[in-house]
């Protein structure tokens, strides 16, 4: 996956005025754009931050805001208002904003010169109340803003940034993003469904739909010298089982799991998707339900939903984006079944064949195993247990008048015993703060099957992307009780049903 950062910037805008005169305002200029540098040193920022020149009137900061929708490198903007900025110049610039925006309530110095304050010192320093006076006018407007403050050389506020950083590319990535469904959802199931109209309006993801046989033109057409090399590449990266490797009964299987990743690739790309669906009811000339090709083309990046859940594979991609650089992956979840043992409550996810190999460490399997649903061939597939560690499953659902994501802190496990006869890729979890209540608020969320699971980007990064997307989240964690959260759920549509959201 190539990095969604490399070519993204975020500007970073500084608020004064003409009353203070050039020499000050000289010093304005190098110490805002000392913050920038503040800020760039840290690794943890994966996203170049630009300093513009400072803003002083209406007319600059409207322009300002108008050439930062325009300019596609741009996720966001950081304001701060290092004088005392009169807010009533901002009005017309934020209400132009387009993009997302963090107010770093910062200053200049870390420590007080306290020996040495003066009026001079005073009137320059500004930002106590500039800030202030400049949060007025953003929370009247009701622009959606996140707000961070400290001094930019601090560890903390420089994470608050990288983490809105994140969130704003994933939220500029979905605003591009096109997703290709081959063939429709399964039939008859409700939480698959869901208005792609209201998504590309709320998320900017252009969400249509393919014939399969569009694929199966794509699958013929791979030639066999591609197959040769893309199988020596699965022998050097997996544990490749004999039946599987050249010579071996199955070889053929593979050989075919191979020329479905190698015609997926070039069918997404001739169309532009980073994210797609499949389901096993619409197969048409495939001779296998894709297994092996999904999870390798989610490890590299793409967004994918089985069954047609499209709001999934948004998901996916969603995370893959804002978790690219970070220890961990993601992956489409389903919640299987539960460890019903008092005390030993737990939950074990899989999916038929697709699960992200991001999620592990270790080197997968490959193997090849009866499929009972799909009427196909038997699949390829990778076999692995997730790693154990901190993680988070999310879902999407549609609820008619708004999407709402919910989203659960989890623990990932080992499983209780080895699972010799489960040959596909597996998680165990125990859902924060515990099966009876997570699985309780879940379903009284309305929270689908399908989620992803993340180990990379976490619930900050989820948070904030909710907050730019204007989205409600639910959130279950070690805090959640059931009546609290049903209630939550309550005061959320009320203010989704009278404010359109917090904007």
């Amino acid at each position: 996956m190539e990095s969604p950062f490399a070519k993204r910037t975020i500007w970073f805008l500084t608020g004064s005025q003409d009353l203070y005169g050039p020499e000050v305002l000289a010093q304005v200029e190098e110490q805002s754009k000392q913050v920038v540098a503040d800020l760039n040193s840290a690794d943890e920022i994966p996203v170049e931050i630009q300093w513009r020149p400072i803003l002083k009137d209406r007319v600059s900061i409207e322009r300002a805001m108008l050439e930062a929708n325009a300019d596609e490198s741009v996720v966001g903007v950081i304001t701060w208002m290092h004088t005392f900025s009169p807010a009533k110049m901002w009005i017309l610039g934020l209400d132009a904003l387009a993009k997302p925006m963090l107010h770093l309530h910062t200053q200049a110095n870390q420590a007080l010169p306290w020996d040495t304050i003066d009026m001079d010192f005073m009137n320059l320093n500004q930002a106590a109340h500039g800030d202030r006076e400049f949060g007025y006018i953003v929370s009247r407007l009701g622009k959606q803003r996140k707000i961070v403050v400290g001094h930019a050389s601090n560890p903390d506020v420089q994470h608050k940034v990288a983490v809105w950083s994140r969130a704003a590319t994933g939220y500029a990535e979905l605003r591009t993003l096109r997703l290709t469904r081959f063939g429709d959802n399964m039939r008859n199931v409700a939480v698959t469904e869901g208005d792609k109209t209201e998504a590309e309006f709320k998320l900017g993801v252009s969400v249509n739909t393919w014939g399969v046989n569009e694929l199966v033109a794509a699958v013929d057409a791979v030639t066999d010298a591609d197959i040769d090399a893309l199988v020596a590449e699965y022998a050097d990266s997996y544990d490749v089982a004999a039946e599987l490797l050249p010579g071996g009964e199955r070889h053929e299987s593979l050989r075919y799991g191979a020329r479905q990743e190698l015609a997926l690739r070039a069918f997404l790309d001739g169309v532009g998707a980073k994210a797609f669906t499949t389901t096993f009811e619409d197969l048409g000339g495939l001779k296998q339900l894709p297994g092996l090709a999904v999870q390798r083309l989610m490890a590299d990046g793409y967004g994918f939903g089985a069954e047609g859940d499209w709001k999934t594979a948004v998901l996916v991609r969603l995370a893959k984006v804002m978790g690219f650089g970070l220890p961990g992956g993601a992956s489409l979840m389903e919640d299987y079944t539960y460890e019903l043992t008092p005390g030993k409550e737990k939950i074990l996810g899989a999916h038929m064949l697709e699960v992200c190999p991001s999620l592990t460490t270790s080197k997968p399997t490959l193997e090849i195993h009866a499929l009972g649903i799909g009427d196909r061939e038997d699949p390829v597939r990778l076999v692995f247990n997730t790693d154990t560690g901190a993680g988070i499953v999310v879902a999407l659902s549609d609820l008619r008048d708004r999407f709402r994501m919910t989203a659960n802190l989890v623990d990932i496990v080992e499983p209780d015993a080895p699972l010799p006869n489960l040959p596909v890729a597996r998680a165990v979890w125990v859902p924060q703060p515990d099966l009876p209540t997570s699985a309780e608020c879940w379903i009284a969320a309305g929270a689908a099957h399908h989620t992803v699971m993340s180990t990379g980007a976490g619930l900050e990064e989820f948070q904030d992307f909710a907050d730019i997307a204007d989205i409600e989240l639910a959130l279950i964690d070690d805090a959640t009780t059931t009546r609290g959260f049903v209630n939550e759920l309550r005061y959320n549509a009320v203010v989704h049903k009278f404010t359109d959201g917090l904007r």
